[in-house]
């Protein structure tokens, strides 16, 4: 997600995507919230509802989620309290740390400004519970910083395995589907970010072509991995 000259918050972790640039929330009529996701570069906005309570069109919108490979036995999963995710093992070995983001007053999500670590909606699942999606994201790259890890996930491939770590808890995903979603609405993509659902593994980030005329980056990589183990203490 390039486009920046200069980290908005040098100092900090993390940085607000800017409005051509990041993440953005607002209100309907209804007063339910409404997450934009941008890239770092100036990607179109994105927009879908987060959860409500608590957590672009593709060529291939799935009209439900994806299920897991593997069932959870729900007394193994009654027996743990679920928790934010802390870290990400990618399938090519790096390690991204996670931080938990939410949102500004000015309705912008504060996603991580450096591009080697991913932020975790809070609004989204968290490690341990039993449905919905939990919503990783990074940027792609930067211009001072260069290509981020979560640039991996524009080639990765469905098998390739992945392990979500929180402060007491780990648990393996196995990726089922990459696809690239054009910038725009995702009201109508819930399984990207809804608490509903099976459990599952969101992974998004900007992805190819860049057009600078038109904002930057015109998709969204979005990669679904499902459980394949129990959650499990560390």
């Amino acid at each position: 997600m390039d486009g920046r000259t200069a980290r908005r918050t040098p100092s900090a972790r993390r940085g607000q995507w800017p409005a051509a640039a990041g993440m953005r929330a607002r209100r309907s009529a209804a007063g339910a919230a409404v997450m934009a996701l941008l890239g770092a570069s100036g990607c179109a906005a994105s927009e879908v509802p987060p959860r409500t309570g608590s957590t672009a069109t593709s060529s291939a919108t799935p009209t439900s989620a994806p299920s897991p490979a593997r069932s959870v036995p729900p007394a193994r999963r009654a027996s743990l309290v679920a928790q934010p995710p802390e870290s990400v093992l990618l399938p090519s070995g790096r390690t991204v740390p996670i931080s938990a983001v939410g949102t500004t007053p000015a309705g912008l999500l504060d996603v991580p400004d450096d591009v080697d670590v991913a932020g975790w909606w809070r609004g989204g699942s968290r490690l341990g519970d039993p449905f919905g999606s939990i919503l990783v994201a990074a940027h792609v790259d930067s211009r001072t910083q260069g290509l981020g890890p979560f640039a991996e996930l524009l080639t990765v491939a469905r098998g390739a395995r992945v392990q979500l770590t929180s402060a007491g808890l780990q648990q393996t995903f196995v990726v089922r589907s990459r696809r690239l979603v054009p910038q725009g609405s995702l009201v109508d993509d819930s399984w990207i970010f809804a608490a509903t659902g099976d459990g599952r593994l969101t992974l998004v980030t900007c992805a190819p072509p860049y057009s600078a005329a038109r904002g930057g980056y015109q998709n969204l990589a979005v990669v679904t991995a499902v459980p394949v183990t129990p959650v499990a203490r560390r």
